[in-house]
């Protein structure tokens, strides 16, 4: 979460044994495969990390581990807890882990259908009992329901002074515009989960990344990032990485795990979230399709070469 840097943060995976317990193998593996790609931090204990689907302690644990092994700067949420006093509760323990910032859901302070005041004022609330030291993110999550922010939230939250950190998901870049415009002088900065729009977004005046394709080819965000004032270079490549973002679409997270594999890292395609029985034929040659265009284009590069194998 660095001004006036153009950073990528990965929303982590949970790897899983084939009896469904964390593979903390895996996850180191996986944590080293990021860093070597070259991201500038690692977003922990997420959707993408099936945090819904793991307990207080498991979420408390994967954490801890992320940041001890990490030579990047860590923030995890964990966040998934339905009433305000729960709430608080987890996410003092999850920023008991010494993580570097701490990551709030959007659709946790308030119900779908409840006000922006009402969401206001309990996440007035929730960040009041916190850690005044800690900064914190925001995450507008899916999962169970997407909240997408108003702009009296986003205000109320630049102003506040708290927050770092927000993963836009609202995939619409006449609303990120707009909260740039609305965060300007704010130290809250917008982080792109949409590949297709992240290139104009960043011309606008967004910060980064932070989407589930850097669970596929984050070294080509991080590129995007080096070289995005590039206007020919940096469009040819937006361009590959809108159509490449489509395979998110087929059993995800699944299918993320199942292209590490592929390129040797120690993972399995256990989810909790998702059966792996969901995960094809067609979707795996997909992968390999995905892989071979990854390749073609590294390789202009003098990057590595991803395994082709089914």
């Amino acid at each position: 979460m660095t001004k006036n840097k153009k950073e990528v943060w990965p929303v982590m995976l949970t790897p899983f044994t084939d009896t469904g317990e964390i593979d903390y193998t895996g996850l180191h593996a996986l944590i080293e495969w990021y860093e070597t790609a070259g991201v500038h931090g690692l977003f922990a204990v997420c959707q993408s990390s099936e945090m819904f689907f793991l307990s207080l302690e498991e979420r408390i644990k994967l954490a801890t581990f992320v940041k001890k092994h990490a030579k990047v700067p860590v923030i995890a949420s964990g966040h998934i807890s339905p009433d305000i006093p729960s709430q608080i509760d987890e996410l003092r323990r999850i920023s008991d882990t010494g993580i570097d910032g701490l990551v709030l859901v959007t659709n946790r302070p308030a119900t779908e259908d409840e006000s922006p005041e009402i969401w206001i004022d309990n996440t007035e609330k929730i960040i009041n009992a916190l850690d005044p030291a800690m900064p914190l993110g925001l995450y507008e999550c899916p999962y169970p329901y997407r909240r997408i922010m108003t702009d009296e939230e986003v205000a109320f939250c630049g102003s506040s002074g708290r927050f770092h950190f927000m993963k836009d998901t609202c995939k619409d870049i006449e609303v990120i515009r707009r909260r740039i415009s609305i965060l300007e002088g704010t130290p809250l900065r917008i982080y792109n989960a949409n590949s297709s729009t992240l290139l104009d977004s960043l011309h606008l005046g967004a910060t980064g990344f932070s989407g589930v394709m850097a669970n596929f080819h984050p070294e080509l965000y991080v590129k995007l990032l080096d070289i995005w004032e590039d206007t020919d270079h940096a469009q040819a490549l937006q361009s590959l990485l809108s159509i490449t973002s489509l395979i998110e679409k087929q059993c995800y997270p699944v299918i993320a795990k199942y292209h590490l594999s592929q390129i040797g890292l120690p993972i399995g395609i256990y989810s909790r979230g998702r059966s792996h029985h969901d995960l094809t034929p067609l979707f795996k040659d997909e992968v390999r399709q995905l892989n071979i265009l990854t390749n073609h284009y590294m390789g202009n590069l003098g990057g590595y070469k991803c395994s082709t194998e089914n």
